[in-house]
């Protein structure tokens, strides 16, 4: 098959590289993954087997120059993947994931190729680098040696075999997760039983029923963590617990979609794949190459913070159960009574309601007078929407972003809304990576998962939805203003624990006042969001900290619970693991389940925040205290974001991240402002 018949074997001659979407055809990603495997192969073994003595040219830069065709197809597909699957794609991925995971090791433990950059490694001090140059060689080095390229033949090839077995896994688990959860999606007769849900969210429900075949009907579409939406609305008691029930079986109802066996099996492989590199479990192997450096730092901060958070659970608890009594109820409180009675009591408190704020939450004026526009006014971008390039679903659109001097920076696509084909949860990645070396200038997507509405209604958002929106697009940033040479550094190519850092801090202009005053208007008669709503919004904030945080924790104890076991551990019974490390970890709350529960937790178990998940909350240790330095220093002012810009979100992963950190803040990170922002001042 040639580049005419593939567009995937030929780089793309649209702006910025931008994949030609429009002429990719799902028969045409294996011939390319396996185009892309062989040429890559063939590059570094050339590299490996270079007759001339090693130099960083010849060996680190050729390794950055080489596998761009397989680079091209991967970033294309492992997006659609997520995204807009379906059988076929499904099947190409069961396909390429254990041979890809082979093509990695055949790279990483290579001896020829391995002792060449050991070699440079050694002389390093002698070689003239400078400092981007010598970090990245430090990161070849370090990756190689977390790879297995030291160890004997006889552990190489269990490691490749276990490396294969585990992409298969993850890669069932992805699959099931998105089958179960479809499936899953809760049916409903009749309008009434959709009482409370605002008016837009009843017809999205309709229409979802009919695009499923369910004319008449409606139907709750489930998100990826346990405490679904309609939670705090519904006023029907028993569709609430229907909606629980439904989320939380995820996985794990014993049928063809089951994940605990599967997600037992990855976490004992793990182990196994720890022991052989030199590790006594998972999480060590993997916090040692973050911020963190080892999981009794990341427990330290997890179990300092749960006995707080579960104090103020358990009081917010006693006075939802109040609520209950005195809304004439007798019923002992349960997890799908939680959100409905907390929004009544923030409602009665605070004066707000969900179903108030939401007509000035309007998608459009939320991403352009919003989330674009904070990004002009700290980084003088403009963005532009393409209307004239393909795309790979009609609802995702395309942005040129230009920097402060007109020169083009990037493009942004947005893809916005739910659908059967796409995850669930919220994410950022990318189908081009900035590199100087390579002349590439990135291409980044934000996905959400919000409700469509029918066509011609507005899309309004939930203020969850809107700051999501603007985390997101944290993210991108990371990728857009990344400017390195290398792209082994592009972007987001840093610490798991220190990547959400950017993306929490950007949460912070969703409610700054020239922003919200600049999008929160009402989408039918332009005015803006009431002084006296913007004033309860603020004063609610940390309501409801007890449960967030508690629910976050739970699930991040639980990670590091699975990936704590030894190789030599056996998983009988995944529900009974769970509970348990729950009870240990003093967050086993009934009416707080974790946001995600082991069969559904995606993070963990099909991308990358295995033994990882407590990075939310390292980071935003770092986020917090550097909002108060926005704070203290004028807020939205280019001068702050040419300075956020130039020490953090430019420099990637090419230097170490706390030392950029510092370079930003001018100290290391203190811990109170995250405790005050929680309302955990007694932690």
């Amino acid at each position: 098959m040639t580049s005419h018949d593939n567009p995937l074997l030929a780089p793309s001659e649209l702006p910025y590289g931008l994949p030609p979407f429009d002429r990719i055809a799902d028969e045409h990603y294996l011939p390319a993954f396996e185009a892309g495997i062989a040429e890559h192969a063939r590059e570094v073994r050339a590299i490996a087997t270079n007759a001339e003595p090693p130099t960083f040219e010849n060996t680190i830069v050729a390794l950055e120059r080489a596998g761009r065709l397989l680079g091209r197809v991967s970033s294309v597909f492992f997006n659609l993947a997520g995204s807009n699957t379906n059988e076929t794609l499904q099947a190409v991925q069961a396909e390429i994931a254990p041979r890809l995971a082979a093509h990695s090791d055949a790279i990483h433990l290579d001896p020829e190729l391995f002792a060449r950059i050991e070699e440079l490694y050694e002389r390093r001090d002698s070689l003239g680098l400078d400092a981007e140059q010598a970090w990245l060689l430090r990161r070849y080095h370090l990756d190689f040696q977390r790879a297995g390229a030291g160890l004997p033949e006889e552990s190489q090839t269990r490691l490749r075999a276990l490396n294969e077995a585990l992409s298969t896994l993850s890669t069932r688990f992805q699959d099931n997760l998105l089958g179960d959860t479809n499936d899953l999606a809760v049916v409903v007769s009749t309008r009434d039983e959709l009482a409370g849900l605002s008016d837009d969210a009843i017809a999205a429900a309709a229409e979802a029923a009919t695009a499923r075949g369910e004319d008449g009907k409606y139907l709750i579409k489930l998100g990826l963590p346990t405490a679904q939406p309609a939670l705090a609305s519904l006023h029907d008691r028993g569709l609430r617990e229907r909606v629980f029930r439904a989320s939380t079986s995820r996985g794990n109802r014993g049928n063809e979609y089951d994940n605990a066996g599967v997600l037992a099996r990855i976490a004992t492989l793990r182990a196994e794949r720890a022991a052989l590199l030199g590790h006594p479990h998972h999480a060590a192997y993997v916090i040692e190459d973050q911020t963190a450096k080892t999981p009794d730092a990341a427990l330290s901060l997890l179990q300092r913070l749960a006995p707080v958070a579960v104090a103020n659970a358990q009081a917010d608890a006693a006075e939802l159960q109040e609520e209950i009594r005195a809304s004439g109820e007798d019923f002992t409180l349960q997890p799908w009574d939680w959100a409905y009675y907390a929004e009544r009591v923030r409602r009665r408190r605070y004066d707000l309601d969900d179903a108030e704020l939401r007509p000035y939450f309007e998608l459009e004026r939320v991403l352009v007078d919003g989330v674009f526009y904070a990004a002009s006014r700290l980084y003088g971008l403009t963005f532009t929407e393409r209307h004239d390039l393909p795309k790979y679903h009609p609802d995702v659109r395309v942005f040129e972003v230009t920097d402060a001097d007109g020169s083009p920076l990037g493009l942004f696509l947005g893809d916005y809304y739910t659908r059967d084909s796409k995850r669930g949860g919220a994410w950022m990645n990318t189908f081009v990576d900035q590199s100087r070396l390579l002349g590439e200038r990135p291409v980044v997507v934000n996905n959400l998962n919000i409700a469509k509405p029918p066509a011609g209604e507005p899309t309004l958002l939930t203020y969850d939805e809107v700051t999501t929106a603007f985390h997101e697009f944290g993210h991108a940033l990371h990728g857009l203003l990344s400017d390195v040479e290398y792209p082994t550094f592009s972007g987001t190519s840093v610490p798991r624990d220190f990547v959400e850092f950017p993306s929490q801090v950007n949460e912070m202009w969703a409610l700054w006042p020239e922003v919200l005053t600049n999008y929160a208007r009402h989408h039918r008669t332009g005015e803006p969001l009431p002084a006296r709503l913007v004033e309860r919004l603020e004063e609610s904030r940390q309501y409801g900290e007890g449960f967030a945080t508690t629910e976050y924790l739970a699930a991040a104890l639980l990670d590091l619970s699975w990936h704590l076991i030894g190789a030599d551990s056996a998983i009988g019974d995944v529900q009974r693991f769970e509970a348990d490390a729950l009870e240990k970890a003093g967050v086993a709350v009934e009416t707080v389940p974790p946001r995600y529960r082991s069969t559904y937790f995606a993070h963990i178990f099909s991308t990358g925040y295995a033994a990882g998940y407590y990075s939310y909350i390292w980071s935003e240790v770092l986020d917090a205290d550097s909002v108060e330095w926005f704070r203290e220093n004028g807020g939205l002012r280019r001068e702050n974001g040419d300075h956020y810009r130039r020490e953090l979100l430019a420099r990637g992963g090419s230097v170490d991240a706390m030392e950029a950190f510092r370079a930003f803040r001018g100290r290391d990170p203190e811990i109170e402002p995250l405790l005050k922002r929680r309302g955990l001042t007694g932690a």
